[in-house]
């Protein structure tokens, strides 16, 4: 048994012909979508949209802003194949007044029948050009400074992998924590579709990728606050609830245990565990934003997909709110 699925090759839709002299076009129906006011903007985020399905891709088809200046934060895990991600992140830059991005798990998987065959670092850049095409932020692009509502407070988004060092207590490696998931029937499909190329293995593209984003954000100046945008959760706290805890092995490092305090983040915005709700870690807000597949979102109450306010911040905590190391 896998803890995640492996997704359905893409249909081809069909396209109908028509015969005949060709009819006048019809009047444009008015859009069941009014055109979001002007007025504050707010900073939004969502993540998991998985849009390889068809209800996923509807609802991110409806996702609008409610204000002509909203930002949008996407956590990763858009889609597995490029063309869908292209598709998603242009349609929301062209609603949003700024979407960030940072990639998830599944957008750096190589599926056998996606026509880009690219693995590892080179699919990873080859997604962060598709984002410079239409405009969207990514962690190789200047962290941007949000000056709207609860700012100004510095967007850090962040691409860091894991390195199965959220263990079991008493697992003291890689090898025997994965051999122990493997009895457990837990193994991630990463270990079929995430290449780390060039690098050996995919802590090692981690290890990397930490070192990197560390030296810039201990470079930013330290008069303001920052968000901390990144696909895995940065502390191992979100991974308590899960149904199978072998599975926090895929979920991120404790290398970065100590950065939301350290790097004075005023939220800590994830995604990856598709369980949504805000957690407080040593006074810092930790805010899941994922949308997750439709057999999770369904059991749900509220809107699906509808992206979490995340500035201004909520004047009160919610009864979502789970309070650790406090």
């Amino acid at each position: 048994m896998t803890y995640e699925i492996r997704t359905l090759s893409p249909g081809a839709p069909g396209a109908p012909g028509a015969d005949g002299p060709a009819a006048p076009p019809p009047a444009p129906a008015p859009s069941p979508h009014p055109a979001p006011a002007h007025g504050p903007g707010t900073l939004v985020a969502v993540s998991d949209l998985h849009v390889r399905y068809a209800e996923n891709r509807e609802i991110v088809e409806g996702l609008r802003p409610e204000s002509a200046d909203d930002w949008l934060l996407v956590a990763g895990d858009v889609g597995e194949y490029v063309a869908d991600i292209r598709w998603a992140l242009g349609l929301l830059s062209e609603r949003f007044a700024k979407v960030v991005w940072v990639p998830g798990n599944h957008e750096l998987w190589t599926p056998a029948d996606d026509p880009v065959q690219l693995r590892g670092v080179a699919r990873y850049e080859h997604l962060v050009e598709i984002c410079r095409e239409l405009g969207v932020l990514t962690p190789e692009d200047p962290y941007p400074v949000w000056e709207g509502a609860g700012g100004p407070v510095i967007l850090a988004p962040l691409f860091l992998l894991y390195d199965y060092t959220f263990r079991r207590p008493g697992v003291t490696s890689k090898e025997e924590a994965l051999a122990q998931a493997e009895r457990a029937g837990v193994v991630c499909t990463d270990e079929f579709h995430l290449h780390p190329d060039p690098y050996p293995t995919r802590e090692d593209w981690c290890r990397a990728r930490v070192a990197a984003t560390e030296a810039r954000l201990a470079a930013l100046p330290e008069d303001l606050p920052t968000i901390l945008i990144n696909h895995w959760p940065v502390v191992r706290e979100p991974t308590d609830p899960l149904w199978y805890p072998d599975f926090a092995l895929w979920c991120g490092t404790e290398a970065t245990a100590d950065w939301p305090r350290r790097f004075r983040a005023a939220t800590v915005v994830y995604g990856h565990l598709h369980i949504p709700r805000l957690l407080i870690c040593d006074g810092v807000p930790h805010q899941e934003v994922s949308l997750g597949y439709p057999r999770e979102w369904r059991r749900r109450s509220g809107t699906p997909g509808r992206p979490v306010q995340i500035l201004p911040a909520a004047a009160t905590v919610g009864s979502g709110t789970t309070g650790v190391r406090a």
